[in-house]
């Protein structure tokens, strides 16, 4: 149990990529960092499906100044460490705990965060499980995997998220036919499961992003999917169809499955268990800590100089919900950019050398300060026309 006596620099709260890229630049200013998690390091990705790998690709390139995607620290590589390009979960939790030994972080867990709120003397308290911390700041870098987004659909415990699955080979037994819920990176990821299983997929989307070319990669098919979607159509077993603008709003169990209704009131149906691939909550929706954020269309605000509350000084975010001038820094390789960017404001609020010891951080990446590229990063070229899957018009489906 915390000693109430001690106070803490900077207590990081998430021992994920986000938590552990920030306490990494934070110790090399000097600065003391305590790590606390729920479950443990890399707790998420452990839960992840047994065959879910990451979209972007990990190559040892640092040698020649090009930085790992998926690495959470500039001297570093999943790539060389992992000797795999697209790591799985629990590969990818190996390689967090790696770097919470090689740099010898104090670490908190398992230990569930119940309370934060900045005390009268300027301090932060936070209330877990085990006992309490005081801290001059907090970092909040939750992870989002454990919460997952059910799209406003009534009914839909009736339905399997994709982050409840544990391994597609046991999904693909239960039955010969299956509807899946989104068309994004997982609703693409569970088609191709299934369909490499030898399963009939119908893929109902409120979009169509398969054929979306949009300048922030987070808002289109990763290169990644798109490959697995044409092996898929070309090479796999089983087969998938397309349906876009399915605005599905309520399932129910039928007598022979479930029901799916859209914002009409139109009926599809599924023999088996509905599959959401919805995505997630932001980790500071939680009651906890949303009122310590301002928040504009839906959307949680920070500072452009340091990811800082603009409600609560010394309350900083480190995440996948991370957004600036509308570009969302939602993978490892893009919030990993602002990792230096906090250090460097802590480190200078508490009278520590920051230059020196976060020059590689600078040279490599992990301290974007101009975000300028944030508002302009189209491809100076254009992209080709390619090829999508058939789609049918959901409203005009036979």
């Amino acid at each position: 149990m915390a000693d109430l006596r001690e106070v803490t620099e900077v207590l990081i709260v998430g021992a994920g990529p986000a938590g552990i890229g920030c306490a990494v630049a934070l110790e090399a200013c000097g600065v003391e960092v305590q790590l606390v998690d729920a479950k443990g390091v890399g707790a998420s990705f452990e839960g992840w499906p047994r065959q879910m790998r990451l979209l972007t690709p990990s190559f040892h390139s640092n040698a020649f100044g090009g930085v790992d995607l998926n690495a959470v620290t500039p001297d570093t590589s999943p790539a060389d460490f992992l000797h795999t390009q697209h790591a799985d979960g629990r590969e990818y939790g190996r390689y967090l705990r790696a770097l919470v030994m090689h740099h010898g972080l104090k670490l908190d867990a398992p230990t569930r965060v119940t309370g934060l709120a900045l005390g009268e003397d300027g301090l932060w308290v936070v209330e877990t499980d085990r006992g309490t911390h005081r801290a001059r700041f907090v970092i909040w870098a939750v992870g989002e995997f454990g919460r997952p987004d059910l799209g406003g659909i009534e009914g839909a415990a009736l339905c399997r998220h994709n982050s409840g699955v544990g391994d597609w080979d046991e999904v693909a037994g239960e039955g010969e036919r299956f509807v899946v819920i989104g068309g994004y990176e997982s609703g693409i990821d569970a088609a191709v499961h299934l369909m490499e299983r030898g399963r009939e997929v119908q893929v109902l989307s409120r979009g169509e992003p398969w054929g979306v070319d949009d300048p922030d990669p987070s808002r289109s098919l990763s290169p990644h999917t798109r490959d697995r979607l044409k092996r898929a159509l070309l090479e796999a077993p089983g087969q998938v169809r397309f349906y876009k603008n399915a605005n599905i709003t309520r399932v129910s169990k039928g007598e022979s499955g479930y029901e799916l209704f859209d914002d009409e009131g139109t009926r599809f149906a599924s023999v088996t268990r509905p599959i959401l691939c919805t995505g997630f909550v932001s980790a500071l929706e939680q009651p906890m800590v949303r009122e310590l954020w301002e928040w504009k269309d839906g959307q949680p605000v920070v500072s452009e100089g340091a990811d800082e509350s603009t409600l609560m000084p010394g309350l900083f975010y480190s995440g996948p919900s991370l957004q600036h001038r509308g570009m969302l820094f939602c993978f490892i390789y893009k919030f990993r950019s602002r990792f230096g960017v906090i250090a460097r404001e802590i480190a200078e609020r508490l009278g520590r050398e920051w230059e020196g010891p976060l020059a590689r951080w600078r040279e490599r990446g992990f301290m974007m300060d101009d975000l300028s590229c944030c508002a302009d990063c189209q491809c100076a070229v254009e992209a080709e026309a390619s090829e999508h899957p058939e789609v049918m018009e959901y409203a005009e489906r036979a």
